[in-house]
């Protein structure tokens, strides 16, 4: 028997992403994590402006707000636990100070307004089918910022739910946007929390929701994160000590599935380039002054000279200033 596991082959994307392409992450932390790799390449990306979330209606409620700048105000914060927070983002939003709160959500919301306008690619990471809807207000809740459970009604959305909202998400988007291609994809990370068969009938609910959507939408594919995880790598090895979340080198496996699905062949050697120079700009020699320390970072600036002119679009002025002041 020459092969003990049962790899995925994907077709190639229709639709390359060229290296100067904005694109928007939105959704679970593995949106976080192969958006990480956008941002460690220099490809100009942004994710989850509003925070790590994890189901439909969280998502679709951010993508309309981000569509028609929402501008936030006092009325949709709460005060808990001596901070100011909004149950529509992660805590990392959250501050003891109201006006700095309210300052992070609405720039955050600003700049994603202008990304999504111009984004060619939006990636949606669904995490769960389970939504938590607060009793007082019946609002579906992106974040529970440790608020009581009693507080909040805990079910599973249906397939049917999920498509219709969806349905008029995306054309509104469209509408915004008519060039962005939607990419989705459902998380490999089990809700433990949800059970094992709440977490499978979860995932499944997510999946059956995504073909349907892809079916109405020609702007709409999907990526096969979670059969890659669940498939094709099959084993704890891949994952991390808590064996619910992947490990670094399934990460990088999905990349690599990824990068060669959905990244053009100047992309990939873009992302090669970029790689190669942020390895060189953070290397941290035991004497700066050596004389062969200064021939490697005169050798960095002409590289750099070079990616200059051949990527006129990129900004390295942080990176020229950095070799200029490093160099003696």
């Amino acid at each position: 028997m020459e092969n003990f596991r049962t790899e995925i082959h994907i077709e190639d994307s229709n639709n390359k992403i060229e290296y100067n392409d904005p694109t928007l992450f939105i959704g679970s932390c593995f949106a976080d994590n192969i958006g990480g790799k956008f941002t460690q390449c220099r490809l100009p990306s942004m994710i989850n402006p509003f925070g790590v979330m994890y189901n439909p209606i969280s998502v679709a409620n951010t993508l309309s707000s981000i569509i028609h700048k929402k501008e936030y105000t006092e009325s949709d914060l709460r005060f808990h636990n001596d901070l100011w927070l909004s149950f529509e983002h992660h805590g990392s939003f959250s501050d003891p100070n109201k006006e700095q709160c309210l300052q992070k959500i609405n720039t955050s919301c600003n700049n994603a307004h202008i990304q999504l306008k111009k984004s060619k690619y939006l990636f949606i990471t669904f995490g769960t089918a389970w939504v938590y809807q607060l009793n007082e207000t019946s609002q579906i809740v992106s974040n529970c910022h440790k608020y009581a459970a009693k507080l909040f009604n805990r079910y599973m959305l249906n397939m049917d739910e999920i498509v219709d909202l969806y349905k008029s998400a995306l054309i509104e988007l469209l509408v915004f946007n008519p060039e962005v291609k939607i990419v989705f994809t459902v998380s490999p990370v089990r809700h433990w929390k949800d059970g094992a068969h709440g977490n499978m009938l979860s995932k499944a609910t997510l999946l059956m929701a995504i073909d349907k959507i892809c079916e109405m939408f020609e702007s709409c594919s999907y990526f096969p994160a979670y059969e890659i995880l669940m498939d094709d790598l099959r084993d704890y090895r891949f994952y991390s000590s808590d064996m619910i979340h992947p490990n670094s080198t399934a990460i990088d496996y999905v990349w690599s599935k990824f990068e060669n699905c959905f990244f053009s062949t100047r992309t990939l050697e873009y992302k090669k380039e970029m790689t190669n120079l942020e390895k060189a700009l953070n290397h941290k020699p035991f004497n700066s002054k050596t004389e062969s320390h200064q021939k490697f970072l005169k050798n960095q600036y002409e590289k750099l000279k070079h990616l200059i002119n051949k990527y006129p679009e990129i900004d390295f002025s942080k990176d020229l200033a950095f070799l200029s002041t490093e160099i003696i």
